[in-house]
């Protein structure tokens, strides 16, 4: 519609149909976005036929404009629901009440009958569910699944951040029943199916407040020279059956959450923290993939099943890391062996191609209230690469094991773990840029540039522009996802891979296991849904992290708070026309200084190409990776944000600098 160099514009009437994911603006007018269309399906609110904001939708397109390709249409159909739970507070007469809820683009109010209040008052903040919308209704029908009594704002907050990433705060009752139904002891009859690994050495490497043990380590040396190496994964879906109401709670959630004072898990305690979690000195019920590997840690054979164990010990990654580091204690010879091996196939690994990026987790310590009251960096030490190492041998094993399983010609729909090669648009003023500190990249092919990587990498190792090559290089690369489509993994290096040693937390796990006994049983079953059901992993995985990440910004500006007005040395980890982002060296929390902050010293301008703002006049720069001075000036909870103020380094720092510089120039 309109004009445009006096010529009009015809819009033609159209019937085509597409699916998508409505995507609802401040505004109120909606988007339908659909996966390899260039322009949005323009949706007006009188056309969202009760479908709201994340829903999967079909969409009937209306209208078309030739020359600019946009469309508008009506959603005819909503195919599945992003969320059905939302926080706000109720409005309660005589025989029902409204819930209005507090956010939710494009949400309307939800009627709750008197019935489905659950001992809600008037004026109570609520968690409420959709349950039906149906066509001759204003308003969805409704219940209330629990009051949100919270012990503090902060566990409100944490509430608020998981259901408005989608996730339910509580199990769904039919499923906690069938949880608590399953007997404690395992069947004579089920041991007798599996491979009996429980007089082999076993013992599990954990994080020192994990509950849930999902993965154990068993070890004998052969009369042949080689050693077995056992991997072993809780048999979730021994369990868990399909469709059962434990299953579907299990896929809709599709993942645990981790935020800094809770876990969301996916599967109910009494299967994670009870009957799947490999305790020392218990019979348990496993999945196992039994490696006979040689002293250079070659691969000779390798055995996929079901098995039973019976963990020997239980490690922290801690009392590992002393035992490798003073060699002594408990289990010194077997962890000393498993340690050489993971490190041989780590070294192998990356020769392969696979890129190695320093990986350092940022964790808060937190009061009995949940509150922040220090910081935690954790780093991977060889305790952590010698789990990781062995748990990455077992996920490539099973997947090359599915890809040469066929179904007539074609390749039996598996859910791989694929990473794609690096978007061109990111690598190439990376590239660029990284050149400016003297190192060159092969980017003819893929292999190229990983082996560029890796080479840059170790070269900027205690170099002040370390952080930000580390960071940018991280930025270029594409996200992981689940798919029935097998391109390979390549940031791992590996031509095929999957996720089988973590069904406890990941639902994509339990898919592996389920196919992978169909397999070995010779009765594959292809499954339709497959790319369906990756697809939504991959979603609730990215939910997941958006949940995390604003769960740890929250607890930064919690924890900030308390240093109002003081100074802090940082670095730059960001760039923007609107200013910069800085991340306290002390604290590993990230504020910005806005561009307003730095009027008086300057006319600011971004130079994309360099990451860095440059002053019009004095040319001076504030550049990715920058060592700056700031002040906290605010926090805001509500929003997660920080905000710092740009200041000039204290005076003492100054004197220091300018003592040691001369001190240096003396002695030379």
């Amino acid at each position: 519609m309109g004009r445009k160099h006096g010529k009009k514009t015809k819009n033609r009437e159209s019937s085509h149909t597409y699916i998508g994911t409505l995507d609802v603006t401040r505004s109120g007018v909606g988007y339908v976005i659909v996966e390899n269309q260039k322009k949005d399906i323009f949706v007006r609110p009188q056309d969202f036929n009760r479908s709201l904001h994340g829903d999967r939708v079909k969409v009937k397109v209306t209208k078309e404009n030739f020359r600019t390709g946009r469309m508008e249409g009506q959603i005819i159909e909503v195919i599945e629901r992003k969320r059905t739970e939302y926080i706000g507070h109720l409005e309660v007469n005589e025989d029902f009440a409204f819930f209005i809820p507090e956010k939710g683009k494009g949400m309307p109010d939800i009627f709750i009958p008197a019935n489905k209040l659950n001992g809600a008052k008037d004026g109570d903040r609520v968690l409420a569910r959709l349950l039906e919308w149906n066509k001759k209704d204003k308003n969805p029908n409704g219940e209330v699944v629990n009051l949100l009594s919270a012990l503090n704002l902060s566990d409100l907050s944490m509430k608020e951040i998981l259901v408005e990433a989608g996730f339910p705060l509580e199990f769904d009752d039919e499923a906690l029943e069938e949880s608590e139904r399953i007997p404690d002891k395992i069947p004579e009859s089920e041991i007798k199916k599996r491979k009996d690994v429980r007089p082999v050495l076993t013992f599990t490497i954990d994080p020192a407040d994990a509950k849930d043990f999902d993965d154990a380590i068993s070890f004998r040396k052969l009369k042949n020279g080689n050693y077995e190496i056992g991997v072993h994964i809780a048999d979730v879906s021994h369990y868990v059956e399909t469709d059962t109401a434990l299953d579907k709670d299990a896929y809709l959630r599709a993942t645990s959450v981790y935020l800094p004072d809770r876990v969301l898990p996916m599967l109910p305690e009494r299967i994670s923290n009870e009957l799947c979690s490999l305790r020392p000195q218990e019979d348990k019920l496993t999945f196992s993939a039994i490696f006979q590997i040689s002293p250079k840690a070659e691969v000779k054979q390798h055995w996929l099943g079901r098995t039973v164990i019976h963990s020997n010990h239980r490690f922290t990654y801690e009392e590992v890391q002393e035992i490798i580091e003073n060699k002594n204690g408990i289990y010194l010879e077997e962890i000393t062996i498993l340690n050489d091996i993971a490190q041989k196939l780590r070294k192998q690994r990356f020769k392969n191609g696979a890129i190695n990026f320093s990986s350092q987790e940022v964790r808060f310590k937190l009061d009995e209230n949940g509150k922040p009251v220090g910081i935690v960096i954790k780093e991977s030490k060889e305790a952590h690469q010698l789990i990781e190492e062995l748990m990455l041998l077992a996920n490539r094993t099973v997947a090359e094991r599915a890809s040469k399983e066929k179904q007539g010609k074609k390749e039996l729909p598996f859910p791989y773990r694929v990473h794609d090669t690096p978007d061109e648009e990111k690598l190439l003023p990376f590239v660029d840029f990284a050149k400016k500190f003297g190192h060159k990249f092969d980017t003819k092919t893929p292999e190229g540039i990983a082996s560029s990587f890796n080479k840059m990498l170790q070269e900027v190792q205690g170099k002040p522009e370390q952080h930000v090559l580390e960071q940018l290089g991280i930025r270029t690369m594409a996200k992981a996802i689940y798919t029935s489509e097998n391109i390979g993994h390549y940031g791992l290096g590996f031509v095929h891979y999957c996720h089988f040693t973590s069904p406890i937390r990941r639902y994509p796990d339990i898919m592996v296991h389920r196919l992978l006994q169909e397999i070995l049983d010779g009765k594959p079953e292809v499954d339709k849904k497959m790319e369906k059901k990756c697809q939504h992993c991959s979603e609730r995985e990215r939910a997941a992290m958006e949940a995390e990440r604003a769960a740890n910004k929250y607890k930064q500006v919690e924890y900030m708070q308390q240093y109002l007005g003081e100074e802090f040395e940082g670095i730059i980890s960001g760039v923007a026309s609107f200013g910069f982002w800085v991340e306290t060296i002390l604290h590993k929390c990230e504020g910005l200084v806005s561009i307003q902050n730095l009027l008086d010293y300057d006319d600011f301008r971004l130079v994309e190409s360099e990451y860095c703002l440059v002053g019009r006049r004095s040319g001076r720069s504030f550049r990715m990776g920058d060592k700056v001075w700031i002040k906290v000036i605010s926090g805001n909870l509500s929003k997660r944000q920080l905000d710092y103020d740009w200041v000039i380094a204290p005076e003492h720092l100054k004197e220091e600098k300018a003592k040691a510089k001369a001190e240096k120039k003396k002695n030379k």
